[in-house]
Protein backbone atom coordinates (compact mmCIF):
# COMPACT_ATOMS: atom_id res chain seq x y z
CA UNK A 1 0.00 0.00 0.00
CA UNK A 2 1.51 3.14 -1.42
CA UNK A 3 0.43 6.60 -1.78
CA UNK A 4 0.33 8.90 -4.62
CA UNK A 5 3.68 10.64 -3.90
CA UNK A 6 5.20 6.88 -3.53
CA UNK A 7 5.41 7.22 0.11
CA UNK A 8 5.75 3.51 1.60
CA UNK A 9 3.64 2.45 4.78
CA UNK A 10 4.63 1.29 8.59
CA UNK A 11 2.83 -1.41 9.98
CA UNK A 12 3.48 -1.05 14.25
CA UNK A 13 2.48 -4.88 15.04
CA UNK A 14 2.11 -6.72 18.42
CA UNK A 15 3.93 -10.12 17.69
CA UNK A 16 2.21 -11.67 21.14
CA UNK A 17 4.17 -13.06 24.05
CA UNK A 18 6.37 -15.49 22.58
CA UNK A 19 4.83 -18.61 20.88
CA UNK A 20 4.64 -17.98 17.53
CA UNK A 21 1.67 -20.14 17.78
CA UNK A 22 -0.07 -17.02 19.68
CA UNK A 23 0.80 -14.48 16.59
CA UNK A 24 -2.33 -12.92 14.26
CA UNK A 25 -3.01 -14.09 11.15
CA UNK A 26 -2.49 -10.24 10.60
CA UNK A 27 0.96 -10.25 12.37
CA UNK A 28 1.58 -13.85 10.06
CA UNK A 29 0.14 -12.19 6.88
CA UNK A 30 2.87 -8.38 7.58
CA UNK A 31 5.85 -10.92 8.14
CA UNK A 32 5.10 -12.42 4.92
CA UNK A 33 4.68 -9.28 2.78
CA UNK A 34 7.49 -7.04 4.22
CA UNK A 35 9.65 -5.30 2.51
CA UNK A 36 11.97 -4.73 5.86
CA UNK A 37 11.07 -5.87 9.15
CA UNK A 38 12.45 -4.12 12.38
CA UNK A 39 12.43 -5.78 15.00
CA UNK A 40 12.68 -5.75 18.86
CA UNK A 41 15.10 -7.62 21.52
CA UNK A 42 11.81 -9.18 22.54
CA UNK A 43 11.29 -11.13 18.79
CA UNK A 44 12.57 -14.60 19.76
CA UNK A 45 14.17 -17.06 17.32
CA UNK A 46 11.13 -19.08 15.83
CA UNK A 47 8.72 -15.89 15.06
CA UNK A 48 12.38 -14.85 12.79
CA UNK A 49 12.89 -17.77 11.15
CA UNK A 50 9.08 -16.99 10.03
CA UNK A 51 11.10 -13.90 8.29
CA UNK A 52 11.28 -14.95 4.25
CA UNK A 53 15.06 -15.11 3.39
CA UNK A 54 14.69 -11.73 0.57
CA UNK A 55 13.26 -9.46 3.19
CA UNK A 56 15.65 -6.89 4.56
CA UNK A 57 15.30 -7.28 8.57
CA UNK A 58 17.34 -4.67 10.96
CA UNK A 59 17.24 -5.71 14.92
CA UNK A 60 15.93 -2.02 16.77
CA UNK A 61 16.39 -4.11 19.84
CA UNK A 62 18.53 -2.94 22.92
CA UNK A 63 20.39 -4.79 25.95
CA UNK A 64 18.81 -4.55 29.61
CA UNK A 65 20.28 -1.12 30.79
CA UNK A 66 20.97 0.64 28.05
CA UNK A 67 19.80 4.26 27.54
CA UNK A 68 17.14 4.58 25.26
CA UNK A 69 18.71 6.56 22.48
CA UNK A 70 17.91 3.62 20.24
CA UNK A 71 14.48 4.70 20.13
CA UNK A 72 15.81 7.65 18.38
CA UNK A 73 17.32 5.04 15.98
CA UNK A 74 14.34 3.38 15.37
CA UNK A 75 12.19 6.02 14.68
CA UNK A 76 14.73 7.58 11.88
CA UNK A 77 14.94 3.95 10.20
CA UNK A 78 11.23 3.95 10.29
CA UNK A 79 10.35 7.33 8.43
CA UNK A 80 14.02 6.91 6.26
CA UNK A 81 12.31 3.23 4.85
CA UNK A 82 8.89 4.73 4.26
CA UNK A 83 10.55 7.96 2.50
CA UNK A 84 11.72 5.69 -0.14
CA UNK A 85 8.44 3.81 -0.43
CA UNK A 86 8.89 0.77 1.26
CA UNK A 87 6.59 -1.43 3.03
CA UNK A 88 7.83 -1.72 6.32
CA UNK A 89 6.84 -4.13 9.58
CA UNK A 90 7.69 -2.28 13.03
CA UNK A 91 7.48 -5.67 14.69
CA UNK A 92 7.45 -5.30 18.85
CA UNK A 93 6.95 -7.96 21.20
CA UNK A 94 3.16 -8.21 23.22
CA UNK A 95 1.05 -5.52 22.21
CA UNK A 96 2.56 -2.15 20.64
CA UNK A 97 0.40 -0.46 23.17
CA UNK A 98 1.32 -1.85 26.50
CA UNK A 99 4.04 -0.71 27.60
CA UNK A 100 5.78 -1.10 24.13
CA UNK A 101 6.18 2.91 22.89
CA UNK A 102 3.97 1.99 20.36
CA UNK A 103 1.84 5.21 20.65
CA UNK A 104 5.35 7.48 20.97
CA UNK A 105 6.17 5.61 16.85
CA UNK A 106 2.60 6.53 15.77
CA UNK A 107 3.04 9.84 17.34
CA UNK A 108 6.17 10.60 15.24
CA UNK A 109 5.02 9.27 11.82
CA UNK A 110 2.42 11.53 12.44
CA UNK A 111 4.16 14.44 12.66
CA UNK A 112 6.00 13.38 9.71
CA UNK A 113 2.86 12.83 7.44
CA UNK A 114 3.82 8.85 7.02
CA UNK A 115 0.63 6.35 6.97
CA UNK A 116 0.68 4.09 9.54
CA UNK A 117 -1.61 1.15 10.52
CA UNK A 118 -1.71 -0.36 14.19
CA UNK A 119 -2.16 -4.26 14.70
CA UNK A 120 -2.53 -5.13 18.71
CA UNK A 121 -0.79 -8.45 20.00
CA UNK A 122 -1.35 -10.53 22.99
CA UNK A 123 0.37 -8.38 25.48
CA UNK A 124 2.99 -10.33 27.83
CA UNK A 125 1.82 -9.75 30.65
CA UNK A 126 -2.13 -11.70 29.90
CA UNK A 127 0.05 -14.50 27.74
CA UNK A 128 2.13 -14.98 30.70
CA UNK A 129 -0.93 -15.11 33.28
CA UNK A 130 -2.60 -17.85 31.27
CA UNK A 131 0.17 -19.93 30.57
CA UNK A 132 0.49 -20.21 34.29
CA UNK A 133 -3.27 -20.93 34.92
CA UNK A 134 -3.69 -17.29 36.09
CA UNK A 135 -7.06 -16.38 35.42
CA UNK A 136 -6.29 -12.55 36.39
CA UNK A 137 -9.93 -12.01 37.12
CA UNK A 138 -11.94 -14.47 38.92
CA UNK A 139 -15.79 -13.93 40.04
CA UNK A 140 -14.39 -15.78 43.68
CA UNK A 141 -10.80 -14.34 43.68
CA UNK A 142 -10.43 -10.70 41.70
CA UNK A 143 -12.54 -8.40 40.22
CA UNK A 144 -10.01 -5.95 39.27
CA UNK A 145 -6.14 -5.92 37.96
CA UNK A 146 -3.89 -3.14 37.58
CA UNK A 147 -0.98 -3.54 34.84
CA UNK A 148 1.69 -1.38 35.85
CA UNK A 149 5.49 -0.79 34.87
CA UNK A 150 8.72 -1.10 37.19
CA UNK A 151 10.68 0.47 34.47
CA UNK A 152 9.57 4.02 34.29
CA UNK A 153 11.02 6.61 31.72
CA UNK A 154 14.08 8.13 33.96
CA UNK A 155 13.26 11.40 32.66
CA UNK A 156 10.29 11.71 34.80
CA UNK A 157 10.71 14.15 37.34
CA UNK A 158 8.78 11.58 39.76
CA UNK A 159 7.75 8.03 39.22
CA UNK A 160 3.80 7.85 38.30
CA UNK A 161 3.39 4.56 39.83
CA UNK A 162 2.11 4.54 43.95
CA UNK A 163 3.20 1.28 44.74
CA UNK A 164 2.11 1.18 48.05
CA UNK A 165 -1.43 2.68 47.24
CA UNK A 166 -1.87 -0.21 44.70
CA UNK A 167 -3.96 -2.96 46.39
CA UNK A 168 -6.70 0.29 47.77
CA UNK A 169 -7.77 0.39 44.21
CA UNK A 170 -7.08 -3.10 42.86
CA UNK A 171 -7.68 -6.81 44.05
CA UNK A 172 -4.34 -7.49 41.79
CA UNK A 173 -1.41 -6.15 40.10
CA UNK A 174 0.65 -7.38 37.22
CA UNK A 175 4.15 -5.99 37.09
CA UNK A 176 6.68 -5.40 33.61
CA UNK A 177 10.10 -5.03 33.99
CA UNK A 178 10.03 -5.44 37.42
CA UNK A 179 12.56 -8.16 38.28
CA UNK A 180 15.73 -5.12 38.16
CA UNK A 181 13.89 -3.37 41.06
CA UNK A 182 11.95 -6.32 42.33
CA UNK A 183 13.13 -5.73 45.99
CA UNK A 184 12.19 -1.61 46.20
CA UNK A 185 9.31 -2.21 44.38
CA UNK A 186 7.89 -5.55 46.67
CA UNK A 187 9.15 -2.87 49.86
CA UNK A 188 7.37 -0.19 48.56
CA UNK A 189 3.50 -2.10 48.30
CA UNK A 190 4.56 -3.90 51.27
CA UNK A 191 4.10 -0.76 53.50
CA UNK A 192 0.42 -0.16 51.81
CA UNK A 193 0.01 -3.42 53.21
CA UNK A 194 -0.85 -5.21 56.90
CA UNK A 195 -0.29 -8.00 55.73
CA UNK A 196 2.41 -9.92 53.55
CA UNK A 197 0.86 -13.22 52.48
CA UNK A 198 -0.43 -11.71 49.65
CA UNK A 199 0.80 -14.64 46.97
CA UNK A 200 3.42 -13.87 44.30
CA UNK A 201 4.42 -15.39 41.24
CA UNK A 202 6.85 -14.30 38.42
CA UNK A 203 6.79 -16.41 35.33
CA UNK A 204 10.13 -16.62 33.58
CA UNK A 205 9.70 -16.68 29.00
CA UNK A 206 5.90 -17.06 29.73
CA UNK A 207 4.47 -18.62 26.85
CA UNK A 208 7.98 -20.43 25.84
CA UNK A 209 8.93 -24.01 25.71
CA UNK A 210 11.57 -22.70 28.85
CA UNK A 211 8.89 -20.94 30.70
CA UNK A 212 9.50 -21.04 34.58
CA UNK A 213 6.93 -20.00 37.15
CA UNK A 214 8.51 -18.88 40.99
CA UNK A 215 5.63 -18.86 43.64
CA UNK A 216 6.36 -17.16 46.98
CA UNK A 217 4.61 -14.03 49.19
CA UNK A 218 5.75 -10.72 49.59
CA UNK A 219 8.03 -11.73 52.80
CA UNK A 220 10.13 -14.24 50.52
CA UNK A 221 9.33 -13.69 46.69
CA UNK A 222 12.51 -11.80 46.13
CA UNK A 223 15.15 -14.17 48.25
CA UNK A 224 13.25 -16.91 45.99
CA UNK A 225 13.94 -15.33 42.64
CA UNK A 226 17.40 -14.47 43.97
CA UNK A 227 17.67 -18.07 44.54
CA UNK A 228 16.28 -18.96 41.06
CA UNK A 229 18.55 -16.55 39.41
CA UNK A 230 15.97 -14.81 37.40
CA UNK A 231 16.52 -12.83 34.50
CA UNK A 232 14.04 -11.00 32.46
CA UNK A 233 11.63 -11.08 30.24
CA UNK A 234 9.42 -11.65 33.36
CA UNK A 235 6.18 -10.89 34.39
CA UNK A 236 5.64 -10.21 38.30
CA UNK A 237 1.68 -11.53 39.54
CA UNK A 238 0.61 -10.16 42.84
CA UNK A 239 -2.68 -11.62 44.29
CA UNK A 240 -5.34 -13.85 45.66
CA UNK A 241 -5.82 -15.23 42.07
CA UNK A 242 -1.79 -16.31 41.79
CA UNK A 243 -3.02 -19.50 44.26
CA UNK A 244 -5.32 -21.15 40.87
CA UNK A 245 -1.23 -21.46 39.71
CA UNK A 246 -2.27 -25.14 41.41
CA UNK A 247 -5.14 -26.37 40.24
CA UNK A 248 -4.94 -24.44 36.53
CA UNK A 249 -0.90 -25.07 35.64
CA UNK A 250 -1.89 -26.67 32.49
CA UNK A 251 1.11 -25.40 30.30
CA UNK A 252 4.02 -26.42 32.28
CA UNK A 253 2.18 -29.70 33.63
CA UNK A 254 1.39 -30.52 29.70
Amino acid sequence: MKRKDNTGIVYICGAGPGDPKLLTVRAQELIKQAEVILYDRLIGKEIIELFPELTEKVYVGRNIGDPTTHQNYTNELMIKYAKMGKTVLRLKGGDPFIFGRGGEEAEILTENKIPFEIIPGITSGIGAAIYSGIPLTHRRYGSSVAFVTGHEDPEKKSPEVKWEKLFDAVDSVVIYMGTEKLEIIIEKIKKGLKSHNKPVAIVQNGTLKNQKIIRGNLDNIVLLAHQAKVTPPAIVIIGDIVNLNDKINWYNNG
